[in-house]
């Protein structure tokens, strides 16, 4: 496997990780828990965050281009809309 396809892998499965976490997190009551379960979550956005770093150094990450101003403009007033 190629390290490309590896870091992919990896990120996708950690996405699919934090994914998850807001709808556990959400439903735990016990607060030792619900905490493990943060910290957990906190550690695998800081490992993302790393990884997707690397990726784009080395060009296996590009990201879409940054969005306009009138289409940030467009997203506020819907979502303001209600």
């Amino acid at each position: 496997m190629q390290e490309k396809e590896m870091i992919s892998d990896y990120l996708a499965g950690i996405n699919a990780s934090l994914s998850a976490y807001g709808s556990i997190i959400a439903q735990t009551e016990n607060d030792e828990l619900r905490q493990t379960l943060q910290n957990m979550r906190n550690q695998d956005e800081a490992r993302q965050y790393n990884l997707f770093k690397i990726a784009k150094e080395k060009g296996y990450y590009i990201p879409a281009q940054p969005a306009t101003l009138e289409e940030i403009n467009t997203v506020k007033n819907q979502l303001s809309q209600g």
